[in-house]
């Protein structure tokens, strides 16, 4: 494992959103959803890729507080104009369970 300083982990920008949208995306090669993610006023609206259908139904996902990184460059994804990237961690067998806050907190809230 690489060590990293302070000022490294500082330049990531870790946000809170709400998910206000998610679609299938069908034209993604993994099965992934398209997601609008509201990060509050400061930031706004983001929208990305993700592959958590294994996990999560699209109905399940609107409302859901995420935390994304939101000072990546933007990465095109087929049609998808990525502007977020949406975290979590792969399970026992490789789904993805979205990392979530467990209280609520304001969005654009950055991760300390």
């Amino acid at each position: 494992m690489q060590t990293i300083s302070w000022d490294d982990f500082t330049k990531v920008e870790l946000r809170v959103g709400r998910v206000l949208s998610a679609e299938v995306f069908l034209e993604a090669r993994k099965p992934a959803y398209m997601l609008q993610v509201d990060f509050g006023e400061e930031i706004g609206l983001r929208k990305s890729s993700a592959q958590i259908t294994h996990l999560y139904k699209p109905e399940e996902l609107v409302g859901k507080l995420v935390v994304a990184v939101v000072n990546f460059p933007k990465k095109q994804i087929g049609p998808l104009m990525s502007e977020c990237l949406v975290t979590g961690f792969h399970n026992d067998k490789g789904e993805v369970a979205l990392c979530v806050p467990d209280k609520p907190v304001p969005l654009g809230t950055k991760l300390l």
